[in-house]
């Protein structure tokens, strides 16, 4: 094998090596509280390879914010692209989306995240948009842009057909921000929801009684009686 088809190989595995440390240095400490030094160290690279690869801290924060929704995707990409496939062939037809159905999709998509949420995996992923919660940068607009904006829209298509409201109104925007905030509790307030349930981890048992909430959840959205919209 030739040095030109190994020496993209490497650029790759560099690059991911950084993103990875990355990731979970800059979720620990922010932007300004990680070095360059600290970054390369944790990732077991040259210190050149940062503005070589990224062209300096700056850009490698942001490429981290894409490299976090990228590893979202492989989690729920697929779901994503079925549910927007089907939202697409109704709205091309003319139909709307029935109730059942929004209340299938919705289900789905909580339950993925829920499992997502409570994973080992997720958690530098959850330090890392807490902080961009906090002091949003750029690199909180490119998350919210490539993964959270189209999720909440999803969300709010699904409870705006099972509350029979437009999916744009205020309501339905509150009422999906609320929904989506009872699943990502388990992931942000992750230690004292052990504490609460007396639980050591999240193990197949508390995922499927994580997995039964979820239902209950979406169960629980109904239209207001006696309320028009």
């Amino acid at each position: 094998m030739t040095d030109e088809q190994t020496q993209p190989n490497r650029a790759e595995i560099t690059r991911e090596k950084l993103l990875s440390a990355a990731l979970d240095v800059f979720g620990r400490y922010g932007f300004d509280g990680a070095s360059t030094r600290q970054l390369s160290e944790a990732a077991g690279v040259n210190l050149q390879a940062i503005p070589y690869y990224f062209g300096g801290k700056e850009g490698l924060y942001v490429a981290t914010a894409e490299y976090l929704v990228s590893r979202i995707e492989r989690h729920i990409g697929g779901l994503r692209q079925r549910i927007g496939a089907h939202l697409g062939e109704l709205a091309a037809a003319g139909e709307a989306l029935s109730e059942a159905e929004a209340r299938r999709f919705l289900t789905e998509m909580a339950t993925a995240m829920v499992a997502l949420f409570v994973s080992k995996e997720s958690e530098p992923w959850a330090r890392f948009i807490i902080r961009e919660q906090m002091e949003p940068t750029e690199a909180f607009a490119r998350v919210y842009q490539g993964l959270m904006g189209p999720m909440i829209g999803m969300a709010r298509q699904m409870i705006g057909a099972i509350l029979r409201e437009d999916p744009a109104s205020e309501h339905v925007r509150l009422r999906t921000l609320a929904f989506i905030g009872n699943i990502m509790i388990f992931r942000v307030a992750h230690a004292a929801v052990l504490a609460q349930m007396e639980w050591q981890s999240v193990g197949p048992g508390q995922l499927q009684a994580l997995r039964n909430l979820v239902a209950e959840l979406v169960g629980q959205l109904q239209q207001a009686k006696g309320e028009s919209r």
